[in-house]
């Protein structure tokens, strides 16, 4: 005998008229929707304003279907790493490489404030348009000659930089290494091993144009035959590229001397720059320049860079905590 109402048909007797379930906590199963509900379990499209694109990204090696991180935000490629020797071969093969690395401070735990580092940049490239506007207003310049004779002058001013930077590098660097106490005295001399290659580097790039273009380096250019003669060309080339980019950059970051300090670039520049102003007033420097105009542009820059290191030396005690007293104390 059946033990529950509904004759022979197996199964809950709801919906076909039979009584009550015969077993006690009986509970009929949920009725399965033929359409998941909305949102199951991802929206098939991205709602509208979604920041992140639906198709995969570009050279994904599967067609269709998510993609990993999907519908969320794509891994980023992995940066990357060049071994030793690829960095080897780029700084031998690519001169603005090689003034990156060397002009560039790298120095691990480096505070770098983007202000200031645009600031530094405008300052830059303001001083060599200011220099252009006044070359192009009061230089006549009506033939090759004269074009040569201003790249000759500006490279002797570069030049005078170069030696004036020589001589107050190792005072600047050596009375704040003076100053320091301990052990910190040392790990500034060590950082400034660095900024001192830089100087260098430098020095060995504008002394190679002579190697190649002096008149005195006629007999060695001879001497080389063919060969010699186009690998001094192509060191020549190097070197060009090397000493124009370097240069920047050596305005910028002033030979990367935050390698030792990230207050000793304000003092340096602001030294360096009223050197160069005091020179120019002594060799008559600019003398076709009407008087006033001519103050004003010498003057100019010393007062422009002396403000903007003050408030670079502000700004980095103000922001990061880097004060004079804390730099010379370990």
């Amino acid at each position: 005998m059946s033990m529950y109402t509904g004759g022979g048909h197996h199964g809950p007797p709801e919906g076909r008229g039979g009584g009550p379930p015969p077993w006690p906590g009986y509970t009929p199963a949920p009725a399965v929707a033929a359409v998941p509900p909305q949102g199951y379990p991802y929206p098939p499209v991205p709602p509208p304003g979604y920041p992140y694109p639906p198709a995969p990204p570009p050279g994904y090696p599967y067609a269709g279907g998510p993609y990993p991180g999907y519908p969320y935000a794509p891994v980023p490629p992995s940066p990357v790493v060049l071994t030793r020797r690829q960095k080897v071969v780029r700084f031998v093969f690519n001169p603005l490489y090689a003034a990156q690395r060397v002009f560039r401070p790298s120095r691990p735990g480096l505070v770098s404030d983007p202000l200031v580092r645009k600031l530094q940049l405008w300052r830059t490239l303001l001083g060599a348009a200011a220099w252009l506007a006044l070359t192009y207003t009061y230089t006549a310049i009506s033939s090759a000659e004269d074009v040569g004779a201003v790249a000759s002058d500006r490279f002797g001013q570069s030049w005078d930089s170069v030696l004036v930077l020589a001589c107050t590098f190792p005072v600047v660097v050596g009375s704040f290494a003076a100053a320091a106490r301990g052990p910190v005295r040392r790990l500034y001399l060590r950082r400034a091993l660095r900024s001192l290659g830089a100087v260098l580097a430098l020095m060995a790039a504008m002394g190679s144009f002579a190697l190649v273009a002096a008149p005195g380096s006629q007999g060695l250019r001879d001497a080389v035959g063919l060969p010699g003669k186009i690998a001094m060309g192509l060191m020549f080339l190097w070197a060009l590229g090397f000493a124009l980019y370097g240069t920047g950059l050596s305005l910028v970051h002033v030979f990367r001397t935050a390698d030792i300090h990230e207050l000793v670039p304000p003092v340096l520049a602001t030294l360096l720059v009223w050197e160069m102003a005091v020179l120019d007033l002594i060799n008559g420097t600019y003398d076709q320049v009407p008087p006033a105009a001519r103050l004003v542009f010498v003057l100019g820059a010393p007062v422009t860079v002396t403000a903007l290191s003050v408030w670079e030396a502000y700004r980095l005690r103000r922001h990061h905590g880097l004060s004079l007293r804390r730099a010379l104390r370990p």
